[in-house]
């Protein structure tokens, strides 16, 4: 089933607290996360003569700043590099670069997991193996398409179910540039899901292919 609303109706009260921290509004980027690469022309060095191509530059370092419950805070986010791919991440929460897991740094329970795909990727098989996957936590939902007030805005492919355990989401989500990932995103049931929730979703968001 496709909704736009992440089925609130269908999700007990618990999990719809967390969802609404996440993706109603309470934690967002601003303008200026969407604006941070600055594009620089590089002529390829390699033998084969390649034509001139673009690349990106990234600051080390960079303030985002996000709606909080508390009103605008505005955050430091760091540039990690990891296996094909970069994002910023904030200063609560450690990238492993060989794993590609971003976690809450006082509580690794809180996670996900970042893959680059390949170009040649099929959805549907993608579809099928995340079905398969949160299928054994609960009853999976589909939320592919438009992300409303949702920091990611767009998913190709967005599956969630919950359970004893907390929220798991299995997201294929493509950058500005075309270049897909999959995110497989576990937010326990506890106290630190709504710092983890927001800022995570954020850094998701700034994932860009390198």
């Amino acid at each position: 089933m496709k909704s736009r609303y992440l089925g609130w109706k269908s999700i007990p009260i618990p999990v719809m607290v967390f969802i609404l921290t996440a993706c109603t509004g309470e934690i967002r980027p601003s303008d200026n996360t969407k604006k941070e690469a600055v594009k620089v022309d590089a002529v390829s060095s390699t033998s084969s003569g390649q034509n001139t191509t673009d690349v990106e530059i990234r600051p080390a370092v960079k303030d985002v700043e996000l709606l909080t419950s508390k009103g605008n805070q505005s955050l430091t986010a760091t540039l990690q590099h990891g296996k094909g791919f970069s994002l910023y991440v904030f200063e609560n929460f450690t990238f492993n670069e060989a794993t590609g897991r971003l976690s809450l740094s006082s509580n690794p329970e809180y996670y996900v997991d970042i893959e680059s795909l390949p170009s040649e990727d099929d959805l549907a098989q993608l579809e099928v193996a995340g079905e398969e996957e949160l299928s054994q936590i609960g009853e999976v939902f589909n939320y592919s398409g438009e992300l409303v007030e949702h920091p990611l805005g767009f998913a190709d492919l967005y599956l969630q179910t919950s359970g004893e355990g907390g929220i798991s989401d299995y997201i294929v989500w493509k950058s500005e540039s075309g270049a897909a990932f999959l995110f497989r995103l576990h937010n326990p049931k506890g106290v630190e899901a709504s710092d983890f929730a927001g800022p995570i979703l954020v850094s998701l968001s700034t994932v860009q292919s390198e």
